[in-house]
């Protein structure tokens, strides 16, 4: 009976040994809980954007068949290369037209120019000394009746007929004399201005239609690389259709989308680091130069009725501080906070 009591006893004193190790060991793993809660770091947060590019569109003034192509797709181009070609038999035809139109109107100026033809100023010479000559004769036979006239000789109606022809003698040599005049004078100044006005309509009427097929030979507007060609060699392209996109590839930047709540550490100047996956993870620097309000079409709106408010979307971009060949617009890159 003594041995069980005692086997009870240590039974009991082992049992209260285990209790109070595991209370010691519930204690440190709490201890431990507490302090890992008070010293573990919060986690960055991830914000993801995408590179972009500035992209030109190469496009013209004339509609046409394109005939051919100079580059392709992924080309690496300089200012001023020639990209493609632009064939159109219409304003061809309108160029032939519009050059006719200008030899016609600088052949009128110059005949305006010249003035009346020298044998029709000779004609018009001769009728003013042949009415002289008129004026002369009627002259003497009238004079010759009226004497006759006056010695009672001749009839009244003999010297009024001579009277007569010699006022019709005088008023056809006047006439005539005004003839040779005008035709010496030539044309009128009005007639002259209205012929250098129809030549240079004619004249501007060319250089439209040679300014439009400039554009037949497109060249590209600046440095950069063919990014994506849109017609095929063959189609027709309308007025002012896009032929071609020239990637300004010195020109690239990254745009992130951001809560308003980030903007702190997102402010205008400041350098950022940013992590391109594509490009093996690389890290490089990049300057906040623009921050935009997307509007409210951008809004988080809040989902608790207490403790949250709407947020709004801002535009974020920012340009690398060195140039990366590699980087490629659409590419997805990160900016950890």
């Amino acid at each position: 009976m003594a041995n069980l009591e005692q086997l009870t006893t240590e039974e009991k004193k082992e049992n209260r040994k285990l209790l109070s190790a595991l209370g010691i060991i519930v204690v440190i793993v709490a201890a431990m809980a507490i302090i890992g809660f008070l010293f573990i770091n919060k986690p960055a947060e991830i914000i993801e954007g995408q590179a972009e590019a500035t992209s030109v569109r190469v496009s013209g003034k004339l509609p046409g068949r394109i005939m051919t192509f100079y580059v392709h797709e992924g080309d690496m181009v300089k200012a001023g290369d020639t990209l493609v070609h632009i064939h159109s038999s219409l304003v061809e035809a309108k160029l032939q037209q519009a050059r006719s139109m200008q030899q016609a109107a600088q052949a009128m100026n110059q005949k305006v120019d010249a003035g009346t033809r020298s044998q029709i100023i000779q004609s018009a010479y001769e009728m003013w000394q042949q009415a002289k000559a008129a004026v002369e004769i009627t002259g003497k036979t009238y004079t010759r009746l009226e004497n006759l006239y006056k010695e009672g000789v001749m009839s009244e109606q003999k010297r009024d007929e001579a009277k007569a022809a010699y006022d019709a003698a005088v008023a056809a040599a006047s006439a005539a004399k005004s003839q040779y005049e005008m035709a010496k004078q030539g044309a009128q100044k009005e007639d002259k201005a209205s012929a250098q006005a129809m030549v240079g309509a004619a004249t501007a009427g060319v250089s439209e239609v040679e300014a439009i097929l400039e554009d037949q030979y497109l060249t590209a507007p600046c440095d950069g690389q063919i990014d994506v060609i849109f017609p095929n060699e063959g189609e027709l392209v309308a007025l002012g259709a896009p032929i071609m996109n020239v990637l300004k590839t010195d020109d690239k930047w990254v745009t992130f989308n951001v809560r308003e709540e980030f903007l702190a550490d997102m402010t205008i100047g400041k350098e950022i680091t940013i992590m391109i996956p594509a490009l093996g993870q690389k890290e490089i620097k990049a300057k906040i130069y623009y921050v935009r309000d997307l509007g409210s079409y951008a809004t988080w709106h809040a989902t608790k009725t207490t403790g949250d408010w709407d947020s709004k979307t801002f535009e974020v971009k920012a340009r690398p501080t060195e140039q990366l060949t590699d980087l490629r617009p659409g590419m997805t890159v990160i900016y950890k906070e």
